[in-house]
């Protein structure tokens, strides 16, 4: 067996809040109690593991590679909801996607300034960004 990344922390402000946030996004189930986290599993078994915690939090990227009509439906949410989002990690181009490698892709802050990634798999986009 290789190694395989099981969980990580993502520092919060308001765990269920930030856990939420990404879970409505992504169509998961709601984040569970566990412990002093508020645990996200993703659908491959990797699990985002909140954690409240005081003063500045450092951002972290969290990158997630999703199905194009996933894509379509985060991006709509976002849009619908007002939510800045950017094509690129500096946030310069705002309220646009890119195209690179045939991936489709974008990113986002979280309630707690982490920055989001979404974008479909590499190859499978040929149309404009």
């Amino acid at each position: 067996m290789s190694a395989r990344l099981d969980h990580t922390i993502v520092r919060s402000h308001d765990r269920f809040r930030g856990a939420n946030f990404l879970a409505e996004l992504i169509e998961s189930p709601e984040p569970w109690k566990n412990g002093p986290f508020a645990a996200l599993t993703l659908e491959d078994g990797l699990t985002l593991d909140y954690l409240d915690v005081e003063g500045e939090i450092v951002s972290q990227h969290l990158a997630f590679q999703v199905p194009d009509a996933l894509f379509d439906t985060i991006l709509g949410k976002i849009v619908e909801r007002g939510l800045p989002y950017w094509a690129d990690p500096r946030h310069l181009e705002p309220g646009r996607t890119y195209l690179l490698n045939g991936s489709r892709g974008f990113y986002l802050d979280d309630p707690d300034g982490h920055a989001l990634e979404f974008l479909t798999p590499p190859g499978t986009t040929t149309g404009p960004a």
